[in-house]
């Protein structure tokens, strides 16, 4: 029990820091890297759903939306992920290295929680890239439907998506589309295609990567601000009514569907290592970029409920189709546009992320040494980056988007309840170590944030926690079977 819970002192996490890595980005640089996680597939898909409800393929509602309320859940996201912000911020300052909060966690409660948590953050990133992935390709239907071009649905669509869906049409794909020994062939190729392309795209380096990020962000935040001022335009204020059609219950469990909107702003502290002068440009990063979605989100989620009754929001493409519902259609086409470069964005920041926790791990002995290679040239984690890339890709051409985005969710806010407890205990177990950035408060703020965490863990249905119970198991079988006989401490 005492080599599971054996501490890393941070002095060895500092000193161990890889050179390899090129330091290349700033504060302002971490800021459009947070915009580009972490206005996506949010806002321009869960947030539909999270408005209207959630329904299984027979028709009953699973989770009850928000309604018009809908701001409130983004309200009260904002203050969870701000307590868990300010948690991130104190630890990224103090130990800048690339696991983030792998690495926080080896420092603070040990390595078998730091496995765990590594373990988990695989569902942070590469399986919510795999919910990213798909709402691309939906929106890139979307536009190109807006110039008459059609693809058969059977390149489109997912198998699993067609499986769980509850619409007939898209379900009965399964008998009409066709069939390779018996089973139905159902591959979504604009997924698979956008996320081999991403992987290219970051083989080449962070920085080239960080600008390429930059250009999308800006573009985003353009297409959100017309958006807007487009939709102020149309509201109709009889939508606002009932404001919160299921009470707190909806405001609730609309948060746990739309906190996929918030995942994304730790993949700032992953950078830790490519970064200028991390522990000021660390904490800018993360707790400005989370400021400036907050707000983001709650303006576009006004005009969103005031465009079109929630009730019809429960699509893939909920502001195309609320533009749509509006007849503003050349603004519904250059919104699809805005859609599938933002989640172009988002992709490229959560994949840019999951190689480089792999990378940490595999330092640390707890994963093969081949994971820890960085190529000579583009000095980038290369392998990890590729087998990250083909995982992905592979998923997400048969996957459906709404299973992956409970998993996501669970698996960050319990990666954020874990780093949240980790600051208020390295305050006792190392007080005098120095600390750029420093959480005022840190009672409160570290207990609120994680019971903040668990509190919205209890708005995801039961079939998240027993496939998040069985993702854990399957870690501890990894652990055990490698990481701990290899474990670099251990040895």
């Amino acid at each position: 029990m005492m080599r599971l819970l054996r501490r890393k002192p941070i002095s060895e996490l500092l000193a161990e820091t890889d050179t390899s890595l090129k330091r290349s980005l700033g504060a302002g640089d971490l800021i459009m890297l947070a915009i580009g996680a972490v206005i996506g597939a949010g806002i321009f898909g869960s947030v539909g759903t999270a408005a209207a409800g959630q329904y299984d393929a027979a028709g009953n509602l699973v989770r009850s939306g928000a309604g018009p309320a809908l701001v409130l859940s983004f309200l009260l996201l904002g203050v969870c992920c701000a307590l868990a912000g300010l948690c991130y911020a104190e630890l990224s300052a103090m130990i800048p290295q690339a696991g983030s909060a792998y690495a926080y966690t080896y420092a603070t409660l040990g390595e078998i929680v730091a496995w765990l948590i590594g373990w988990d953050l695989i569902l942070e990133y590469a399986v919510g890239n795999v919910a990213v992935a798909i709402s691309w390709g939906d929106y890139l239907e979307s536009l190109l439907r807006s110039f008459h071009i059609v693809f058969p649905a059977w390149l489109t669509t997912g198998y699993r998506t067609a499986l769980l869906s509850p619409d007939p049409a898209i379900h009965g794909l399964l008998d009409s589309a066709p069939h390779v020994a018996g089973i139905a062939l159902l591959v979504n190729v604009p997924a698979f295609t956008i996320v081999m392309l991403i992987t290219w795209l970051l083989l080449l380096g962070a920085r080239e990567s960080a600008t390429a990020n930059n250009i999308m962000v800006t573009i985003k935040l353009l297409v959100l601000a017309l958006f807007v001022v487009a939709g102020l335009r149309h509201l109709k204020p009889a939508y606002y009514h009932p404001f919160a059609p299921n009470g707190f219950r909806g405001i609730h469990q609309g948060a746990a569907i739309v906190f996929f909107a918030y995942i994304g702003f730790d993949a700032i502290s992953t950078a830790a290592e490519e970064t200028r002068n991390p522990q000021r440009n660390l904490p800018l990063g993360i707790l400005g970029g989370l400021a400036i979605c907050t707000i983001i989100y709650m303006i576009v989620g006004t005009v969103l409920t005031g465009l079109v009754p929630y009730t019809k929001l429960g699509v893939a493409d909920p502001l195309a189709a609320a533009l749509h519902a509006a007849n503003l259609t050349t603004v519904e086409w250059i919104v699809s546009l805005g859609a599938i470069v933002s989640m172009t964005a988002v992709l490229l920041v959560f994949q840019y992320g999951q190689p480089r926790i792999f990378f940490a791990m595999a330092r640390d002995g707890l994963l093969p040494a081949w994971a820890a290679k960085v190529h000579p040239k583009h000095r980038v984690p290369h392998i990890t980056t590729l087998v990250t890339g083909i995982f992905v890709a592979l998923w997400a051409l048969i996957g459906d988007a709404g299973e992956t985005y409970d998993l996501t969710n669970i698996g960050t806010l319990f990666a954020f309840a874990l780093v949240s407890i980790g600051v208020l205990v390295l305050r006792y177990t190392d007080p005098d170590r120095p600390r750029p950035f420093r959480v005022r408060a840190v009672w409160f703020v570290s207990i609120a944030s994680a019971l903040l965490c668990v509190f919205v863990m209890g708005g995801l249905p039961h079939q998240a926690w027993e496939r998040f119970g069985i993702w854990l198991v399957l870690g501890m079988a990894l652990y055990f079977g490698w990481g701990y006989r290899h474990s670099v401490i251990n040895n």
